[in-house]
């Protein structure tokens, strides 16, 4: 089955009930030898429980000239840095802050989440609402903008603040927040028996405690059209311990497909832990694909990104997206040249078997799909 396979074709060929069950890391099919992943972290890579994914959030950096001085980077970077956090604040987990190499103001990891001065300028092109979520809002929370699927905006909170986030600025005040608030949202999705798939988004839907997730999932699964859940996230890869049995249990242990999109740029992100937890997530019968954005300094060489999908593949995760940047204001740094791109690709497509190639595609407003390049 190739990449270029539909979604919904990929989720008809997962045994999706096969395996399933909470606490996978442990376990494993009869017969099967044990993956690298689980002799190295079994008997001692335990599910952080929730106050302890939460401790990780509340121990994050959250200012410019501490992540400077944390990183030993040069003092001119402070200045710059500082000014460009005044409107979208630097927000980096110490798990991700570990990957980074210090002193190396062009870490690829480090340019996802350094402030710089470049935000602050104006760009021809480049606005507050790039895909136009705004004439896609048909409830609160609801957005309506692909075939067959309906969006929820659960949250606007997430586990890092990336740079070249295209919803910024998002009005997430009209998200809902009580249980009771999901209303319209859910009853649009009941009414309309076209929707075969939710999406979780955000923000960073898994900012939100497993248990009003698995609530919010209860109420999606009632709907009898609906037949998938996708989750689109970068927690698994932010927090790692943010995997919980209990995320596991609302997730993969109800009638509704899981899939989980998880949204890494470059294989340094996805170290051990991370790929334990991927594991986990796999083994539990969660379908998971990658979307990747391409960035300018951060992954924009056909080496970067074979090694990324290398990288995924390995640890069970399809490369399915490469995203060219959604022209959000205060990004315009980050864009790489469409004519650049398609030759990235291009070049991944010599290198790489078909089914390891992402599809280079963006967002246009409008279209009720994601448009190929």
């Amino acid at each position: 089955m190739s990449i270029l396979t539909p979604l919904a074709d990929l989720v008809r060929a997962r045994p999706w009930r096969a395996h399933v069950r909470p606490g996978w890391l442990g376990t494993q099919r009869r017969g099967a030898p044990r993956s690298k992943i689980q002799e190295s972290f079994a008997g001692r890579f335990q599910p952080p429980g929730a106050s302890s994914w939460q401790a990780e959030l509340k121990a994050a950096v959250r200012d410019a000239g501490e992540l400077c001085q944390r990183l030993h980077l040069p003092p001119q970077l402070v200045a710059g840095s500082a000014a460009a956090a005044g409107e979208f604040p630097v927000f980096v987990p110490p798990a991700y802050l570990a990957r980074i190499v210090p002193g190396d103001p062009t870490d690829p990891l480090l340019r996802q989440v350094l402030p710089v001065a470049a935000e602050s300028l104006p760009a021809a092109g480049f606005t507050a609402d790039p895909v136009a979520d705004a004439a896609a809002r048909d409830q609160p929370g609801l957005l309506r903008k692909y075939a067959g699927r309906a969006l929820l905006v659960t949250t606007g909170a997430c586990a890092v603040h990336c740079r070249y986030c295209f919803r910024h600025h998002y009005p997430y005040e009209e998200t809902p927040h009580a249980d009771a608030a999901w209303e319209p949202a859910l009853a649009a999705i009941a009414a309309d028996p076209t929707l075969h798939e939710v999406i979780l988004s955000g923000g960073d839907p898994l900012m939100l405690v497993d248990d009003r997730l698995a609530r919010l999932a209860d109420r999606i699964a009632a709907i009898p059209h609906v037949a998938r859940l996708r989750v689109h996230t970068r927690l698994p890869i932010m927090i790692p311990g943010r995997v919980t049995d209990e995320l596991l249990t609302w997730l993969a242990g109800g009638r509704l497909a899981p899939v989980m999109v998880i949204h890494a740029n470059h294989a340094r992100e996805i170290d051990e832990e991370v790929a334990a937890a991927l594991d986990r997530l796999c083994r539990a019968g969660v379908l998971l694909l990658n979307q990747a954005v391409l960035l300018a300094g951060v992954n924009d060489s056909a080496d970067a990104l074979c090694a990324l999908s290398e990288r995924l593949v390995a640890v069970g995760v399809t490369p399915y997206y490469l995203h060219q940047l959604d022209r959000v204001a205060g990004a315009a740094h980050f864009e790489v040249a469409e004519d650049r791109g398609r030759a990235i690709v291009a070049e991944m497509q010599r290198r790489l078997p078909g089914y390891m190639v992402p599809k280079y595609v963006r967002e246009v407003a409008g279209e009720a799909s994601k448009m190929p390049i």
